[in-house]
């Protein structure tokens, strides 16, 4: 075997001990949990917004940012539920560049899994207790779930996971909100058979276990756009794309059909500033068309406190040092401007 064995880590159990959960942060993500499910299954009318930086890359600014959304939260509580993203680990498509908080908690210095499993449970603890939010993150490796399973609100599985069968069957035994996103080569039946996947029930090999699951109903759809052979983006927002994804639902056994769009990656061409414009136009589509209406829950959008990206060691207070963010004042004009058209 070509790997070098470090040391152990502590389990899951373990580390919830260390940095656990009061009585009265968990009633907290209760009462979140209940409100995002609702959105979810159409119960409440509220709209999602998945909203927060590419990746979570320092702490201080992630809740300094967070704090932000919480004032704004309560001007827009009658029509909007914002689910903040603190993403802790980062997919790379060769497997090069910053993976995220778990593997380096200081972007610019070595790998430290250890300090980086106490990091991104701190960070989402820290999160909750201070400003109410219960946060999403996505579950790029299954087997860690467990280490913020008490924390976490969303789940996204991402489009280079979205046709694994682990991050399927995990999510089949989740109790929160998972979306899934459509593969970067745009297959949508991909991504049905993953929600399908997730919504039933499975037997299973998780962390040494023998575990059973009773299915997720409340796995959906995520729109991200898509790149062709020859490297180029599109986007899948449109009208069309709404209804043809609406069409898809119809023709499988689903429940509660819904959908959030993602406003960046693909389908904003990594163009960050494009994100209010394909917000707004996803709105205008529900406007058109009731079926759209009923099956567009939400949007995620990628936004920090500063414009753009920087490289990690630049060392620019809320900027992001993966994919370009929306900073953090055209953001607030934009959700307020979204429950205006809500």
């Amino acid at each position: 075997m070509n790997m070098r064995f470090n040391r152990e880590l502590f389990s899951p159990q373990e580390l919830k001990r260390m940095y656990g959960v009061s009585e009265a942060a968990a009633q907290r993500k209760a009462q979140n949990d209940s409100e995002i499910k609702a959105v979810i299954d159409g119960t409440s009318s509220k709209f999602l917004l998945v909203v927060g930086p590419c990746s979570a890359d320092r702490e201080d600014a992630v809740l300094d940012y967070i704090s932000r959304l919480r004032p704004l939260q309560d001007k827009v509580a009658d029509k909007i539920v914002i689910v903040p993203r603190i993403y802790t680990n980062k997919p790379r498509t060769t497997g090069a560049g910053y993976k995220g908080m778990l593997h380096q908690p200081d972007p610019i210095a070595d790998p430290d899994l250890f300090k980086g499993l106490v990091s991104i449970r701190r960070l989402h603890l820290h999160a909750l207790e201070q400003t109410g939010f219960s946060c999403a993150d996505e579950m790029l490796y299954p087997e860690n779930h467990q280490f913020l399973s008490d924390l976490l609100s969303y789940v996204a599985v991402g489009a280079r996971s979205v046709e694994n069968q682990q991050h399927r069957l995990v999510a089949s035994g989740l109790d929160i909100p998972v979306g899934m996103k459509n593969p970067t080569g745009g297959d949508l039946s991909v991504m049905m058979n993953s929600v399908s996947a997730a919504q039933h029930g499975h037997s299973f090999v998780y962390r040494n276990w023998d575990v059973e699951s009773s299915g997720n109903p409340y796995a959906h759809t995520i729109l991200r756009g898509y790149v062709d052979s020859h490297g180029t983006s599109h986007p899948n927002y449109h009208y069309e794309d709404l209804r043809r994804l609406a069409d898809l639902y119809a023709a499988g056994d689903y429940k509660n059909p819904a959908v959030i769009v993602d406003c960046n990656h693909s389908n904003s061409g990594k163009r960050y500033f494009e994100q209010g414009r394909i917000a707004k136009e996803v709105l205008h589509s529900a406007r058109h068309s009731d079926e759209i209406a009923r099956l567009v829950k939400g949007l995620m959008i990628e936004s920090y406190i500063e414009d753009g990206s920087q490289k990690a060691g630049e060392n620019r207070y809320g900027c992001s040092i993966t994919d370009p963010c929306l900073g953090w004042e055209k953001t607030e004009r934009l959700i307020l401007d979204l429950a205006d058209l809500l």
